[in-house]
């Protein structure tokens, strides 16, 4: 692993998953990431913090393979993804769950499931019983669900994919706080059943107590990494990395594991700015 690229797992006898080294990757011309490097084991969950505009989003749609690449490595099992357009990227095992809760309107929810499932552990039946609540709407349109559900919808379509990486891009944004609650559970479920996943979110304290690392970009750079148990555990880690505003120069003193230096801040594809 390259000196910019940091380790954030301790459990060395776990098997490692994924390895990110000295990724940079944005839109167009535009580097929004620079020097990304982490690693995270077979059965771990990473939560991916930071403030708005700071590249979450960006990471994330880079190891899925949708973003253009100036640099770096991405292995998963061992082998380089990187060149790897997004179909074969989630044919090696990565899925993922984008803000925009993809889904077919058109079809039912259990249409949704079965026209994508591949065999494995995740199965249909399975999904209906990390959400009940599909289950009892299996034969309502797409287009008729709530949000909430919508979303339940799109991680079940994402599980019968059966990845070895799931990746979530804020899960949580813009539901209920009784949805909220509902999907944080079963996040919390996968997680002990060893499902390997990376959340986004901007409100640490949802992902922290059930993920076992996390780490925290600024200006496109990881800024702080962490177990998530010491991060939440540390109120002033937390203030000095999250916190809507701070110093200038401060993440720079108190990091030690990527040091951020200037980014063009970007717009993605949709035209929203980069989170």
């Amino acid at each position: 692993m390259s000196a910019s690229a940091a380790s954030i797992s301790a459990k060395t006898r776990m098997v490692e998953l994924l390895r990110v080294e000295g990724l940079s990757a944005g839109y167009g011309e535009a580097r929004v990431i620079h020097g990304v490097g982490f690693v995270l084991e077979d059965g771990q969950s990473l939560a991916l913090l930071g403030r708005n505009g700071v590249g979450k989003t960006t990471l994330v749609n880079s190891l899925i393979g949708v973003t253009t690449r100036f640099g770096g490595r991405i292995e998963l099992g061992g082998e380089d993804i990187a060149p790897l357009p997004p179909h074969l990227r989630a044919r090696r095992g990565v899925g993922w769950t984008p803000q925009e809760r993809n889904i077919f309107r058109s079809l039912t929810v259990e249409e949704n499931l079965t026209a994508v499932a591949i065999p494995g552990a995740w199965t249909v039946k399975r999904v209906y019983g990390l959400f009940s609540r599909l289950e009892e709407r299996r034969q309502a349109m797409g287009r008729q669900l709530s949000g909430g559900e919508q979303q339940m919808l799109a991680i079940g379509r994402a599980l019968v994919l059966n990845p070895r990486l799931l990746l979530l891009d804020e899960p949580t944004e813009g539901l209920a706080p009784i949805v909220v609650d509902e999907l944080l559970a079963a996040l919390r479920e996968l997680s002990r059943a060893g499902l390997s996943m990376i959340i986004v979110e901007q409100k640490p304290k949802k992902i922290l107590p059930f993920t076992d690392q996390a780490i925290v970009l600024d200006r496109g750079a990881i800024a702080h990494a962490a177990p998530s148990a010491d991060l939440l555990a540390d109120p002033a880690a937390l203030d000095a990395h999250l916190t809507a505003t701070k110093k200038a120069g401060r993440s720079d003193r108190q990091s030690p594991i990527a040091a951020p230096d200037s980014t063009t801040r970007a717009r993605d594809p949709n035209g929203r700015r980069e989170v």
